[in-house]
């Protein structure tokens, strides 16, 4: 009767462990090939918008079903000189700030992820911006499309808080302002 409990109860284990590994999966995503990334400021002369589809990542998740329920790691890498505004002198200033000659892109790479009440998450992480690196919170939409995971979010800083001048044009009577924000939507598969 005690060999015959032990095995039921060996049983009841193995069957406990293969059903909870099966629910709760680790995947890594790679960032989807066009991903959405804007940087918006303004000047003396008017708003002005830059954008990049190009970017590299990777992210590392744990799912249960089709949700996101924690995140190991999450690196978004951008090529600086990938940033256009389909004005060439304005892509010239905007690379020289940027100091892309000695920085080739634009980075964040997650330390710690959170999931909120309402579904969102809270990321936060480092930007590394022309040399210069800084730790930042994120407040982060996440929706599941069609077997990817598209997150979409904002982050406004001051260009000085990264060391760079913000960028002036014609012997400086236009003047870039030093309030910017970086919008993204990417999207892992």
């Amino acid at each position: 009767m005690l060999q015959l409990f032990n095995s039921v109860k060996g049983f009841m284990l193995l069957l406990f462990l293969v059903t909870t590994s099966l629910s709760f999966a680790q995947k890594t995503f790679q960032l989807d090939a066009k991903p959405q990334l804007k940087i918006s400021g303004t000047s003396s002369l008017h708003d002005w918008d830059m954008v990049s589809e190009i970017a590299t990542g990777k992210l590392d998740a744990t799912f249960e079903g089709n949700k996101i329920t924690a995140i190991k790691s999450l690196v978004v890498e951008m090529p600086a000189e990938s940033i256009k505004s389909g004005k060439n002198g304005m892509d010239k200033n905007a690379y020289k700030a940027l100091k892309t000659n000695q920085f080739k892109t634009v980075k964040f790479d997650l330390k710690s992820a959170s999931k909120n009440a309402d579904g969102t998450w809270n990321f936060t992480g480092t930007f590394a911006i022309a040399g210069v690196t800084k730790s930042v919170t994120l407040k982060i939409k996440e929706t599941a499309v069609s077997g990817q995971s598209v997150f979409e979010g904002t982050y406004a800083f001051k260009l000085t808080d990264y060391d760079i001048t913000p960028p002036t044009a014609l012997m400086g009577t236009v003047k870039t302002g030093n309030d910017v924000k970086i919008s993204f939507t990417v999207k892992f598969k």
